[in-house]
């Protein structure tokens, strides 16, 4: 059993990098990678929350990320990449993430998630600590335009959170752990 529950972490964080990977050999061209993948976020986002469109503008900052969750049993873990930028200097930040946590749960997801920050605080504590932690459940069942989810907003504090499922089969309930951290490449 244990042989089984360790084959199928490895062949799952395989899939997770996979997954997660933006496109393109050289720095410049994965940050071309990233910046395509935040438009397209946002439009999506401003599409279905229009209202939105006007908080991240008025906002101290905002980050974008791309992530793939796995739920294996008791076991939950993702990662992903993305941005954040400053409203105000217009400095952007290149991220990589990556998220571990224990609850119940099975499938995989593929979601985006659009992070606001209201203060200068927030979002210079996010840049330079970047931990989050928090409980999640949520169910998903779509590929490409077909199926539902289950996507949400929270407000915590001087944050809100947007998450947008592109595609994924998941059931979960898991307590987990989000560390963002600035990616060494991308940034010059």
């Amino acid at each position: 059993m244990r042989k089984i529950i360790i084959s199928v972490l490895m062949a799952s964080l395989f899939l997770v990098n996979g997954c997660t990977t933006m496109s393109g050999t050289t720095a410049a061209q994965k940050r071309l990678s990233v910046l395509k993948m935040k438009d397209e976020v946002l439009t999506e986002l401003f599409q279905k929350k229009p209202d939105t469109r006007q908080q991240i503008n008025s906002a101290k900052g905002y980050a974008v990320f791309s992530n793939v969750n796995v739920n294996i049993i008791f076991a939950s873990f993702g990662g992903g990449y993305g941005m954040a930028k400053n409203n105000s200097s217009k400095k952007v930040t290149y991220m990589k993430m990556g998220e571990v946590g224990l609850g119940l749960g099975a499938g995989v997801k593929d979601f985006r998630a659009v992070i606001v920050f209201h203060t200068s605080k927030a979002f210079d504590d996010f840049i330079t600590n970047g931990w989050a932690f928090g409980g999640q459940v949520d169910a998903a069942a779509k590929a490409s335009d077909k199926g539902a989810a289950v996507s949400g907003e929270a407000s915590i504090g001087d944050v809100t959170i947007y998450q947008l499922t592109q595609s994924g089969l998941a059931l979960q309930a898991t307590l987990k752990g989000t560390r963002f951290w600035p990616d060494e490449e991308l940034n010059p």
